[in-house]
């Protein structure tokens, strides 16, 4: 009889990807499924992508095993209280009992900064870390996630700290370097103000840096100089669905 596995599907402002995890290794059990986002993505618009998709992997999936879902959003038990790349309507939205009510499972729905973390903490490069483990991701904005003793707290938003008069993620989130097309050397300069101004509130023992431009991470990693290490995330495009899976299962 074939394993079953656990569904993990991340919800992202050009694409919604979902894939049966194996919770053993870490990885993906067969190829992903992206649907793109409806142009309107509005929570019930949204959840008719998600129920194709969880209709996609139903042979897939262990019966009655909770799926795991993260938004560019805070999720603040089960609601989503901001709106990142997502219609202004998700907020107030109980995600939980829509996704649970529209796709007959239960349902744990999370930040998707904070699913890449959990990813990156139980298989990737912060496995094994019991310290104060910072996660974050340069994108569009700059996502965070954070971890003690291997515990996440959730929501921290940590790429919208005010540095110099800016919100941080302005001036230093990859779309900042693509937009003024930043040297690598220059954007180092703006990441080193942001993550010294991280490190002197937090005082982490290890900083994750991922995002996609994590995958060209030796040309900007070794211009940074923090007193924690600093490495790039092992997982990339895999950790939301990874962790949004993991989450799901542990939280029952």
């Amino acid at each position: 009889m074939a394993k079953k596995h656990v569904l993990g599907i991340d919800i992202g402002g050009s694409g919604i990807k979902g894939a049966p995890v194996d919770l053993d290794k870490g990885e993906f059990a067969t190829e992903r499924e992206r649907i793109p986002t409806p142009e309107e993505s509005t929570p019930e618009a949204v959840a008719e992508v998600v129920a194709q998709i969880v209709e996609h992997f139903g042979g897939d999936i262990a019966k009655g095993s909770p799926i795991g879902i993260t938004v560019p959003a805070v999720v603040h038990h089960g609601v989503v209280r901001t709106a990142a790349n997502i219609d202004p309507s998700w907020i107030g939205t109980d995600a939980d009992t829509l996704f649970t009510e529209r796709v007959g499972r239960s349902v744990h729905v999370m930040n998707d900064a904070d699913a890449a973390g959990v990813a990156e903490m139980h298989y990737g490069a912060g496995r094994g870390n019991e310290g104060v483990v910072l996660l974050t991701t340069l994108g569009t904005g700059i996502g965070t996630a954070m971890f003690m003793g291997g515990e996440l707290l959730p929501n921290t938003e940590l790429g919208h700290l005010e540095i110099d008069g800016h919100d941080a993620e302005t001036r230093a989130a990859s779309s900042a370097r693509e937009r003024e097309e930043l040297s690598w050397e220059d954007w180092a300069e703006r990441l080193q103000r942001y993550y010294s101004h991280v490190e002197d509130l937090l005082w982490p023992d290890l900083i994750i840096v991922g995002g996609g431009v994590s995958k060209k991470a030796e040309k900007f990693l070794p211009l940074l100089h923090t007193r924690a290490p600093i490495v790039p995330a092992q997982l990339k495009n895999d950790a939301g669905i990874i962790g949004a899976a993991w989450q799901a299962q542990h939280l029952g």
